[in-house]
């Protein structure tokens, strides 16, 4: 059985969550989650975060193995941006855009 996890509109850009991902993905929960414990990254945190959130999910439904769970699956996506100006020369501004995510974990029992 198959149990997810949302977390949305996280201020953080997807190409640096993306990063951290392969720590993570396909291993068994406690396995992924003592790795991004040591990782440095704001994503790692965030990450392990939400990880979390997917075990306590799944720990309210009848019938799952919390300790045979492991990450089947990481999504992330981008989510709108924070459009902001930065004041430039002769009266210019440049936009910048402050990014966000939507990351969702699928976790799934072993066979």
């Amino acid at each position: 059985m198959d149990v997810k996890a949302k977390a949305k509109f996280i201020r953080i850009s997807p190409t640096k969550v993306r990063k951290i991902l392969g720590a993570a993905k396909g291993k068994p929960v406690e396995d992924a989650l003592s790795r991004l414990k040591f990782m440095p990254q704001k994503a790692a945190g965030i990450l392990d975060k939400v990880i979390r959130s997917a075990v306590a999910n799944a720990d309210q439904k009848p019938g799952v193995d919390v300790d045979s769970l492991f990450v089947r699956n990481i999504l992330v996506d981008q989510g709108t941006s924070l459009k902001r100006f930065r004041p430039r020369a002769q009266g210019r501004g440049y936009r910048i855009l402050k990014r966000t995510s939507h990351i969702t974990v699928i976790l799934s029992e072993k066979a």
